[in-house]
């Protein structure tokens, strides 16, 4: 079969649903690779680069549409795209359904089979083709970059000989992937950063990444912040008064603000008003990620950079992935070939649209002449209920030492064991050994005792367990070596000596060696 990627019509759209490197892989799914011609000349994809990876350059897209028996796309097919659709086509390309009734019906009677990457299931299996995740990412750190280029000054604070430059502060409103990718940037930029999220339990993750985490007095709404899909849920009124209260009190202090809180298919809701715009300083910058939908500034104008009266720049732009085309197809076009090595088991470059996949069902809107949205819940496996396990009862100071008595009784009784059996054995020994063997055999016994009370119970916390039975070894040597060194005999002595030398060279080196690595995980 063919997989096809036409040139994207819509105005200002650079990405382009196939990179080279993406047509490698599926060439090694078994598809015929198809282009049209200058597709990916926005993204900085030469035709040259496609006819290099082994893909056919098709020069219109009437031809490419009927060529191809997968269509994969960036922006929402528009009605003339869709008629182009057949039976034995399968489309793939964000879709909206929710709110593209007409694309739909137009699809479901063309029969074809049309994916749309933004239903793909926010499970584990399928982050590789979460292609919404893929494109926040980039947004919220595009909106960074955007809010540097407009802001006339560092973000990081800096000691020159003209003076002290203060860094920036930026707050992030809304923790979901785009400001988590905005937070991350932010931060590595240098710039003091906030973060607001209705979930307290994000909270964590953005303090693990440099920023401060801004709370509310409102636990109890802070409680319940978040709803299924991975979006934040809508406010309380109550809730709301005292979200704003507190970005009042933050709007003039901040530099930089970026709003990211959208929920698809729905208005954005209104949380920086025309009174923060307002009391922010002159040169401040406003990014508003949710301008597609109204955004979350008052002032703000889709696809346009407002300066207000008092010079606080408000941008409004809707085409943050496709400012960073090549990275964006590049993921893009990944998340694509993920979706079809699912939908191509056996790599024979064919497709097996199975509609038991919790993936493919839940992105896929129409099939086999039906409208499949909104698709079922994803199939969860349920966990067996674990028996819960009686706490132990808490016994009583008569019984606690009646169980140490027990133990310190059988531990003693097998200390006495294992000397008798050792004195057994020694005695054995010492009738058929000569006596010169003895005294060195003995010697040798000591030594193992005397190495493995005084090292072996060393507490674990100067040592590693490895270390423990290494220096126990070491110790056994010494003691060994330290009786040998009276001896007569010159060679024995240097032996000893060399002994004494290399084990003290081990157990210091051990306890120096472990000591460092304690210090890995203490607190400076």
């Amino acid at each position: 079969m063919k997989i096809g990627a036409p040139k994207e019509i819509e105005s200002g759209e650079n990405r382009v649903a196939m990179t080279p490197d993406s047509a490698v892989q599926l060439q090694k799914l078994g598809y015929e690779c198809l282009i049209e011609a200058g597709a990916g000349a926005n993204a900085g994809f030469a035709d040259a680069d496609y006819e290099a990876a082994g893909v056919t350059v098709v020069k219109t897209a009437a031809s490419l549409w009927k060529e191809a028996d997968i269509i994969a796309k960036v922006r929402i097919p528009t009605s003339t795209e869709l008629k182009r659709l057949t039976a034995d086509k399968t489309l793939i390309s964000f879709f909206n359904p929710a709110g593209n009734e007409e694309g739909m019906e137009l699809a479901k009677s063309k029969g074809a089979s049309v994916i749309a990457m933004e239903m793909v299931p926010r499970i584990s299996r399928a982050q590789k083709m979460d292609a919404l995740s893929s494109m926040a990412n980039i947004a919220g750190y595009r909106a960074v970059i955007e809010a540097g280029n407009n802001y006339g000054r560092f973000f990081t604070g800096q000691i020159t000989a003209a003076g002290k430059v203060p860094p920036a502060k930026v707050l992030v409103v809304g923790a979901g992937v785009a400001g988590l990718a905005a937070i991350g940037t932010s931060t590595s930029l240098g710039a003091i950063t906030y973060a607001f999220d209705v979930r307290p339990e994000v909270a964590e993750q953005v303090e693990s990444m440099g920023a401060e985490f801004v709370y509310l007095d409102f636990e109890e709404e802070q409680k319940d912040g978040s709803s299924s899909g991975g979006y934040a849920s809508v406010s309380s009124p109550e809730f709301r008064e005292a979200q704003l209260a507190k970005f009042r009190e933050l709007a003039p202090e901040m530099d930089i603000v970026i709003t990211t809180a959208l929920i698809p298919n729905r208005e954005a809701p209104k949380l920086w008003l025309e009174d923060m715009v307002a009391s922010m300083k002159p040169g401040s910058v406003i990014i508003d990620l949710a301008a597609e939908r109204g955004g979350n500034v008052e002032g703000t104008v889709k696809d346009e950079r407002v300066v207000t009266d008092n010079g606080v720049i408000i941008v409004g732009y809707t085409d943050f992935p496709s400012r960073m085309a090549s990275q964006a197809s590049t993921l893009y076009a990944t998340n694509i070939r993920h979706m079809m090595t699912d939908l191509t088991p056996e790599k024979d470059g064919q497709v097996v649209h199975n509609m038991d996949d919790d993936v493919i069902r839940g992105a896929t809107v129409t099939h086999q002449g039906e409208i499949t949205f909104p698709p079922p819940p994803p199939k969860v496996q349920a966990i067996a209920a674990q028996p819960k396990k009686e706490a132990p009862r808490e016994l009583t100071p008569e019984e606690r030492r009646a169980q140490e008595i027990a133990a310190f009784k059988a531990q003693t009784r097998q200390q006495v064991t294992l000397l008798g059996i050792g004195a057994v054995l020694l005695l054995g020994v010492g009738l058929v050994a000569p006596a010169s063997f003895m005294q060195h055999f003995i010697v040798f016994v000591l030594s193992v005792f005397v190495g493995f009370q005084v090292i072996w119970n060393v507490s674990h916390s100067l040592h590693t367990p490895l270390m423990a039975v290494t220096n126990a070894i070491s110790s056994i040597i010494i003691l060994g070596a330290l009786m040998q060194i009276g001896s007569g005999s010159w060679l024995v002595i240097i032996l000893a000596a060399v002994s004494v030398f290399m084990a003290g060279i081990n157990i210091f080196g051990g306890f120096l060696v472990t000591r460092r690595m304690l210090a890995m995980f203490q607190k400076s």
